[in-house]
């Protein structure tokens, strides 16, 4: 049985816990607050971007632009974003599983894989799978520079006929308590797919519209990149709040065990030393 001493450090220690836990959550708020705010101001740019590149591509031959048809010889380049740190649930764990999901769906595919944050390196370092590069996501907030360095990467490696498909993965933001992993194909671009329409029958493109739609795919490329490093980052604070403020509760919680069988024990300890003395007592008197 643990005595006084055992569970009044063990009280000090959670207390020292749940501090560091109700800073972590503090924190990430603050961080959350921003982050939100600049995914929804990126949002808007995003869909309307890929809806006029999309839109653009039905009207011009699939030959006339690299980026819309490629030979598929099976290689895939799958780009994963996930953090740098954990203490955020399940955030890391649910994006890598969705990425070896579409691996088993893939099991005749070359995949080579770009990863974005520390936990995806350290978590593919000793499988034996090829990566292409690595970064971390870093502290601050995704920078358009950092999303221009990562599609010149992407690019490149499509240019150069090292990939067929270009495949990116990230955290879609919801709310602070709900994230879903996604998964896109940015290369080619999917013009097959439902897009929403852009009203561009009646536009004039000049010099024309296979010049105007080369201009933009590379920046779509960027954006693309770009939204989803903002869409993890935002995720990825979501997460850690929601992980501290029940890590927190449950500090609280255990706390109050911990006092009750600290108030049991002391109790129990002064009803000893009451009947040592009692039967001192009686033992004096016979």
């Amino acid at each position: 049985m643990a005595t006084l001493r055992d569970i009044k450090r063990r009280i000090k220690s959670v207390k020292n816990t749940q501090q560091i836990t109700k800073a972590m959550k503090m924190v990430s708020a603050a961080k959350l607050r921003r982050a939100q705010e600049d995914i929804i101001s990126a949002r808007p740019y995003a869909e309307k971007i890929k809806g006029l590149v999309t839109a653009l591509a039905r009207r011009v031959m699939p030959e006339s632009n690299e980026f819309l048809s490629k030979a598929d010889r099976g290689r895939i380049e799958l780009v994963l974003f996930v953090s740098d740190r954990g203490l955020c649930g399940g955030f890391n764990t649910n994006l890598i599983k969705k990425a070896e999901k579409f691996v088993e769906e893939n099991p005749s595919a070359k995949i080579n894989y770009y990863l974005v944050g520390r936990r995806a390196h350290e978590y593919y370092k000793r499988r034996g799978v090829n990566i292409v590069k690595t970064h971390s996501m870093g502290i601050a907030r995704p920078s358009y520079g950092f999303a221009r360095e990562i599609a010149e990467d992407l690019i490149k490696d499509y240019r150069k006929d090292r990939t067929d498909e270009v495949y990116i993965i990230y955290s879609e933001f919801r709310s602070a308590l709900s994230q879903r992993p996604v998964i896109e194909r940015i290369l080619p671009l999917a013009t097959e797919e439902k897009e929403e329409e852009e009203r561009t029958e009646n536009i004039l493109f000049e010099p024309s519209e296979e010049e105007v739609l080369a201009e933009l795919l590379p920046r779509y490329v960027e954006f693309q990149v770009y939204r989803a490093l903002l869409e993890t980052s935002a995720s990825e604070h979501g997460a850690r709040m929601t992980a501290m403020d029940s890590a927190t509760r449950n500090a609280g919680e255990m706390i109050d065990r911990l006092t009750l069988d600290f108030n049991r024990a002391r109790q129990a300890a002064i009803t000893k030393e009451l009947m040592e003395i009692i039967s001192g007592a009686e033992a004096l008197k016979g």
